[in-house]
């Protein structure tokens, strides 16, 4: 799905930046010049960078709680 419809950017596009190291809104408007135009695909950048963030919080938690559990034993 489109997210930037004036520079044809897409979610998916924007995923796999944001997966490959891209972690904040300015990185991906410098990568991509998504938000500059019209402006109306910032809150969808915001919330999928939340989403992608979120998740990677949430690994590293798991990550840390398997780590923690492993020295348990």
């Amino acid at each position: 799905m489109y997210v930037c419809v004036c520079k044809a950017v897409t979610d998916s596009q924007l995923d796999a930046a944001i997966d490959s190291g891209l972690c904040s809104r300015k990185q991906l408007v410098q990568c991509f010049g998504v938000g500059r135009d019209c402006g109306k695909c910032n809150k969808d950048i915001a919330q999928i960078l939340d989403r992608k963030n979120a998740c990677r919080l949430l690994q590293a938690a798991n990550d840390a709680q398997l780590i923690t559990k492993t020295r348990e034993i």
